[in-house]
């Protein structure tokens, strides 16, 4: 077949317009990205061998590296799975546009930082251009014809037959005038030392006489003894398993021994990483059995509000064609699940325990997804429940520094509840009316701005057997924690305008009433007691959920100008006018939109004009 020449993916011309002219403050990111690659191709090729054993033949895995200073070039050789013809369109030609933006994205424009983002995103081989005006892939895979695709990075690619007879691939670089000291070796030693010294097979490096030395350890990195590993090897590892250049925050290694055999290494990442709220992206740790490797992201092997933790299992009770049809409902994998499950808890609460500042910088990062274990892992609601951190109105900071336990110590003898308001940010939590007669008794309430949090407290009916309560609602119990003498005294006076305004009203709310929370503002909505909350109800909506049908109860003040006026009241049109204004204003108190807001203008104006106008009848 002729040689094809074909055009980029658009993509891929954008990337590699950044690879050759902005991303040269850290080039020799790009050998660790090919050797990762090449290692992967020897995993895949272990992989499919444990169907088919013949594939591997009597040759070990290994990767190769050699130089050329005469013709300025340097190969890096697998003897992996190889791609097919359609395989070297597909991958070198095309890339996943979402990867690809995102990656856009996240660039500061420091450009050390934005070259080490290269491997998280799935663009590593394109990095070769970073040093390379030109690249040659050789490759072949199994029996099918050998193929040759070479590129300058301007925009075109050919594809032709290739004269290649062995299996694997070779990644040819023609190296830039600027980038030709990868030609040297004793560079290109300390490089892989570096960068790859953890990976589990050879990485060999062929030197001019014909010696070839193996540069790195060659074994997997896990299976080593822990008291011959320092920090800087367990992070070296991490920065190879998750190409994040943010040293890991912790991990735990851990070799399991006796009904169940198998060997975890987990790490709590620093940083999030770009997808962790994409739901669409596969999640997990990796699994490997007996040390060959099986799945890059296996989900079942950790729930899913723990789905930022990094790491890997190989396990000896597995079977070496475990499938993820098979990891679902499997004993074995179950038992393995529930022991790093309780190794990620062990660490988090340490962290929390010895390392607070680190502590809180998970939090902010991680602390939504976590929340979710309340909701989903039954079996540890509690141990989840106590690392979260909350806004409290005993508090200003912006950071949120409240436990659940510590709320619980600060309680007074006579409360029996944990309070707490949901708002959807810390400005509206914090100026909401409910919070009024709260404060004024010195009652601390816990402030939950995540968009989590409804489904939280839904989930979470009480700690340490208190019970918790929304501010926000119609309690009776809440209620009598903060009502107050004064407001026997005002029913009587106000049963008929209660009973006007709820007239006017009409089916938009379930009562008009006067409040016992409110010391401040005149009005504010609540929900029924048994009632879904008001911000859970808008949150469906939003997303196109149907919402039960609940009306709110509005609460007036009633020591409050406005509502004092409101009394005294005669002419329909003025009362009218007053009473949507303070149904208005407890709408827009809790951060929800007006159904008319032109209407609320023209009656806010109307108002206005009545108090400038001489023998005004109403004080707004």
């Amino acid at each position: 077949m002729s040689v094809e020449t074909r055009e980029f993916q658009t993509e891929v011309r954008d990337l590699l317009h950044l690879m050759i002219h902005s991303l040269y403050s850290n080039q020799e990111i790009f050998l660790r990205e090919l050797i990762s690659n090449a290692s992967d191709a020897c995993d895949k090729l272990r992989f499919e061998a444990i169907a088919r054993p013949e594939l591997l033949g009597s040759d070990e895995l290994a990767v190769e590296l050699s130089v050329d200073e005469a013709a300025g070039t340097l190969t890096i050789k697998d003897n992996g799975i190889g791609m097919s013809r359609q395989d070297v369109i597909d991958n070198l030609g095309t890339i996943a546009r979402s990867g690809t933006r995102k990656f856009m994205e996240s660039l500061s424009g420091d450009q050390k930082k934005d070259s080490q983002l290269i491997g998280q995103f799935g663009v590593g081989f394109y990095s070769a251009f970073i040093v390379a005006d030109k690249v040659t892939v050789l490759t072949k895979r199994g029996d099918e014809e050998a193929v040759r695709w070479e590129s300058d990075g301007q925009g075109q690619f050919s594809v032709e037959p290739s004269f290649k007879l062995d299996r694997g691939t070779e990644v040819i670089l023609h190296l830039r005038e600027d980038a030709k000291d990868f030609t040297h070796l004793p560079r290109i030693e300390g490089i892989v030392r570096r960068y790859s010294d953890h990976i589990g097979l050879p990485i060999r490096l062929r030197k001019k006489e014909g010696e070839v030395e193996t540069l790195n350890q060659a074994s997997a990195f896990w299976t080593r003894p822990k008291n011959e590993l320092k920090d800087e090897d367990y992070q070296h590892f991490y920065q190879h398993l998750t190409h994040d250049f943010a040293p890991a925050l912790a991990w735990a290694h851990h070799k399991v021994e006796g009904t169940l055999e198998y060997t975890s290494l987990l790490y709590i990442p620093t940083r999030a990483p770009f997808d962790l709220w994409d739901r669409e992206q596969s999640r997990g740790v990796q699994l490997y059995v007996k040390r060959v490797f099986i799945m890059d992201k296996a989900a079942e092997l950790l729930p899913a509000y723990l789905r930022f933790v990094r790491g890997l299992v190989d396990s000896a009770d597995l079977p070496l064609n475990v499938s993820r049809e098979l990891l679902q409902g499997n004993r074995t994998v179950e038992k393995i699940r529930s022991a790093l499950v309780k190794r990620v808890l062990d660490m988090l609460e340490d962290i929390a325990e010895k390392r607070p500042e680190d502590y809180a910088r998970f939090w902010q990062t991680f602390g939504a997804v976590l929340k979710e274990g309340i909701v989903e892992d039954q079996a540890n609601r509690e141990r989840v429940a106590r690392l979260c951190r909350f806004h409290s109105s005993a508090q200003s900071g912006e950071q949120p520094e409240v436990t659940l336990p510590k709320y619980v110590e600060r309680m007074g003898a006579e409360q029996n509840a944990i309070y707490y308001l949901t708002a959807d940010n810390l400005s509206t939590a914090r100026s909401s009316p409910h919070l009024e007669g709260f404060r004024a008794r010195n009652l601390e309430v816990l402030l939950l701005t995540d968009r989590i949090d409804e489904w939280v407290v839904s989930h979470l009916s009480e700690f340490e057997g208190k019970k918790l309560e929304s501010v926000a609602r119609a309690s009776k119990d809440l209620e009598a924690k903060i009502e107050t003498p004064e407001k026997a005294k005002h029913e009587g006076e106000y049963k008929e305008t209660l009973e006007r305004a709820q007239t006017l009203l009409g089916a938009r709310v379930e009562a008009v009433r006067l409040s016992s929370r409110l010391t401040e503002s005149p009005s504010c909505l609540v929900a029924g007691e048994y009632a879904m909350s008001r911000r859970f109800e808008e949150m469906l909506r939003r997303a196109g959920e149907q919402a039960p049908a609940s009306r709110p109860i509005l609460e007036l003040n009633p020591t409050h100008p406005l509502v004092e006026r409101l009394k005294d009241l005669s002419a329909d049109e003025d009362f009218g006018d007053l009473v949507e204004l303070l149904l208005a204003q407890a709408q827009l108190a809790e951060g929800a939109q007006l159904d008319d807001p032109a209407a609320f203008v023209k009656r806010l104006n109307r108002l206005l004009l009545a108090q400038a106008a001489p023998g005004s009848r109403i004080i707004v």
